[in-house]
């Protein structure tokens, strides 16, 4: 049997790619001295893999796919295949930003004030052509950690790091000088891999089905009934992909009617179907929207 070799990343986005998987229907179990999970899917054989590290494992053809942020691509400057992007709005598989940071009493107001200074990042390479592309010279020093702090206790003239709002570098004194450029979950694939047929195809279908369980996440499923003189005003406030499905209850003149509407509608959308006739109202998750 062909198997797949796929990388999911140890750390921060474990978590929430294995739950994303169980979603999409593969149930993936990391043990805690373990470094290759066990999945339901014989075709598949997992690896954890450092995000940090994963597009340098998949070029290599180490694995044949695998899941990681797009700022470790650009900071190993892999040759990989991007099948899929994975932006999840409620967890941790969400945007984030990389920044030009300073402390806030710093004189620097633009990348050219800190030519000839020092800036400590875990993003060294990119950092470096990032500067060197605008012609700036400066020292770039790698920080293994708690890189705010050398910012706001002035080790370093300047740091590079990641963030979302922004929020706890200023409430460490820090200010954001510019935005360097926005990262999110991608799974990935080696070039090789995806001129195997079978490979493809399978790559292929992880990605539809990650994207489905994501997709889903933002929406739920809306079930009511109407009765037949109101039918026409409640289907036209519900929003739906194509169109909310109709059917008749039997021996009435009553009619169920379901749709798929974004989550955050439906705490405005409820009041507004009671008041307009809707009864029986149910609301539900879903596990894949495709």
């Amino acid at each position: 049997m062909s198997v797949l070799r796929l990388g999911i990343p140890k750390g921060s986005l474990e978590e929430a790619t294995i739950e994303l998987f169980r979603k999409s229907g593969w149930r993936i179990k990391s043990g805690d001295r373990s470094y290759f999970p066990s999945v339901d899917d014989p075709a598949l054989r997992c690896s954890l893999i450092r995000a940090q590290e994963m597009a340098r494992y998949v070029e290599s053809g180490t694995l044949d796919a695998g899941i990681t942020g797009h700022d470790w691509i650009l900071e190993n400057g892999a040759d990989v295949a991007v099948i899929r992007d994975l932006v999840y709005s409620k967890a941790t598989l969400r945007p984030t930003r990389w920044v030009l940071v300073v402390p806030e009493r710093s004189p620097v107001q633009k990348i050219e004030d800190l030519r000839g200074k020092k800036i400590a990042t875990e993003l060294t390479n990119y950092t470096r052509r990032y500067f060197a592309e605008r012609k700036v010279d400066v020292e770039v020093e790698f920080s293994w950690g708690a890189t705010e702090a050398k910012g706001a206790e002035g080790l370093v003239d300047a740091i590079v790091e990641v963030t979302e709002t922004g929020s706890t570098l200023r409430a460490n004194g820090l200010r954001i000088v510019c935005e360097l450029f926005q990262s999110n979950p991608q799974l990935i694939a080696n070039h090789a891999a995806l001129k195997d047929p079978w490979k493809r195809e399978k790559i292929e279908q992880i990605g539809l089905l990650l994207l489905g369980a994501l997709q889903a996440e933002m929406q739920v499923g809306l079930k009511l009934n109407a009765p037949k003189d109101r039918l026409d005003a409640i289907v036209a406030m519900l929003p739906s992909i194509t169109a909310p499905t109709v059917s008749t209850l039997y021996g009435t003149d009553w009619f169920s009617v379901e749709s798929v509407i974004a989550e955050n509608v439906v705490r405005e959308l409820i009041p507004k179907l009671l008041k307009a006739g809707a009864v029986g109202i149910i609301e539900y998750s879903l596990n894949k929207v495709i």
